[in-house]
């Protein structure tokens, strides 16, 4: 059993003992798969024994500046011209963009601006808005149109609305569509603790455990 570190070779009656570490990486949230019985529980649970969670780059737009100058930096070789500049405006639109394609799909478009620019100072070969809605998302529950106020709204409904509870089962994390430990993430930044403890509901921590 490789959980043992031993293995036979096919054909060979004879046991082998290595020592290895599988590493496993999906796109799906397993607790909600494995809740819905769409994934073994005792499978993940042998997976899950020192979970990484990468937040998809929508939940994290205060990175993006860095990984813009990052691609530059990566493909000015290539080109004939240097990138030193990045307006204001640009940089803005690029932080409400709602990425569906993650990382790669921002530096594809970092790529073909810099194919495009014809000077020093970058820009889009078209306009950046924030992409589709995830289905079932609402549209903004105030007069702001600022996506961290738009998120802040509707996380906090949710969270009201399931008592604070965030992992299982038809709880915040499976019906916003996100992981738990991203729901666990923008909380935090967010700033929904205290309105969370102002409904009565249990807060729960960046660790997962009830404050």
């Amino acid at each position: 059993m490789l959980q043992e570190g031993e293995f036979e070779r096919v054909g060979s009656s004879s046991t082998r003992r290595v020592d290895v570490r599988v590493i496993a990486a999906t796109h799906v949230d397993l607790e909600t798969a494995v809740a819905e019985e769409r994934f073994r529980a005792d499978l993940y649970y042998r997976l899950s024994v020192f979970p990484v969670t990468l937040p998809p780059l929508r939940e994290r737009p205060e990175d993006i500046p860095r990984l813009v100058w990052h691609f530059i930096d990566r493909h000015q070789a290539m080109l004939p011209q240097r990138i030193t500049s990045v307006p204001p405006e640009v940089m803005e639109a690029l932080q409400q963009h709602d990425w569906p394609g993650n990382v790669r799909e921002l530096e594809n478009v970092i790529e073909r601006a810099m194919i495009r620019t014809a000077d020093s100072t970058l820009q889009l070969d078209h306009p950046l808005r924030f992409g589709p809605r995830r289905a079932g998302s609402p549209g903004p529950a105030n007069n702001s149109d600022r996506l961290d106020d738009v998120q802040r709204s509707h996380i906090d409904r949710v969270l009201r609305e399931c008592g604070g509870r965030i992992n299982g089962a038809g709880n915040a994390a499976v019906r916003l569509g996100i992981h738990p430990n991203t729901l666990r993430f923008r909380i935090k930044k967010l700033g929904l603790a205290r309105s969370a403890r102002q409904a009565g509901a249990p807060v729960v921590t960046s660790a997962g455990r009830p404050a």
